[in-house]
């Protein structure tokens, strides 16, 4: 063995590592294939889509940038209609991982996500819903579109 080949595997090593490192934290790649298949958990109150309604909790249509208890027609705990949340990523992130301690006095029994990855993938899943239920796309020059179906 050289003394080079010690360094080198170093090198090899400490990216590899770096590598695993980034590749479980923040910024994960979101799957809404796999945040489809998450979101079966959520389908006994919700529904998502053009044909949703409101069920057991609100439809979720367009809820990134939408004020909490805002869905008309839906029954909101005094909790969530007097929140102040605007439902963002990291909001929602927050609150999906324990419903109740984000949001004491909630009508919300789901005790909770608590894998990073489905809730990646919940919120990709989410995110290509606007607020009439259309999946919304990604369009030329990075502009949102909508998908036709």
């Amino acid at each position: 063995m050289t003394s080079h080949a010690v360094p080198s595997r170093t090198r090899v090593l400490v990216l590899i590592v770096g590598a695993a490192i980034l590749a479980g934290a923040p910024g994960r790649a979101q799957d809404a294939a796999s945040g489809e298949k998450v979101f079966l958990q959520c389908k006994a109150c919700h529904q998502v889509g053009e044909t949703a309604k409101n069920a057991v909790g609100p439809k979720l249509n367009g809820l990134f940038g939408r004020k909490a208890g805002t869905i008309e027609g839906f029954s909101y705990s005094p909790a969530n209609k007097n929140s102040g949340i605007t439902w963002d990523e990291a909001t929602f992130r927050e609150y999906i991982k324990d419903p109740k301690a984000k949001m004491p006095g909630t009508k919300m029994v789901f005790p909770g996500l608590k894998d990073p990855k489905q809730i990646d993938d919940i919120v990709a899943y989410l995110k290509q819903f606007e607020a009439s239920g259309k999946k919304a796309g990604i369009g030329p020059a990075g502009k949102l579109a909508t998908v036709q179906q």
